[in-house]
């Protein structure tokens, strides 16, 4: 499967803490369930009370919406503070880069996103079975919808009644 795919000797990669990922122009950090929950208990806040301090709903296809992180007003992420703030229950989405299936499409486009990641291309040798299931953690990992979000929240609130 892997043997047509131009990283089958592997990529280098090695975050060189420049933050670039984490910030500096608008984005988003779409959170799922496992995302959210993680998040929620190394905060060790209530899913009402991170959804309201911490994220904003993202417009998503088909004119759903998502759970997201929310951004400061410099594009850095929210729990961006030096560094993540919460980078032991880091998102998926987060924990995955750069080994996102668009960005290892092919050549050309790890490439070209490497112009901005200067960790790319750099560093450890990542081999292909791992960039392979950081993607796969990557596609699999799946944006709450509003209406989902919503649903945990009632479900919360109703267990305290408890």
């Amino acid at each position: 499967m892997c043997e047509n795919k131009f990283y089958k000797d592997g990529l280098n990669f090695e975050c060189q803490r420049c933050s670039f990922c984490c910030g500096h122009s608008p984005g988003f950090v779409y959170l799922s369930k496992r995302d959210l929950f993680a998040l929620c208990e190394f905060k060790k806040m209530s899913i009402k009370d991170f959804v309201a301090a911490y994220c904003r709903w993202a417009d998503y296809y088909y004119g759903s919406q998502v759970l997201a992180l929310l951004e400061q007003k410099n594009y850095d992420c929210i729990l961006w503070e030096n560094g993540c703030s919460c980078y032991e229950a880091r998102p998926v989405q987060c924990s995955t880069y750069p080994f996102w299936n668009w960005m290892i499409e092919d050549e050309k486009t790890w490439n070209e996103c490497a112009q901005e990641c200067p960790g790319m291309n750099k560093g450890k040798l990542w081999p292909v079975d791992v960039i392979e299931e950081n993607r796969r953690k990557y596609v699999e990992n799946i944006p709450l919808h509003r209406e989902e979000v919503l649903e945990l929240i009632k479900q919360e609130i109703e267990s305290s009644k408890k």
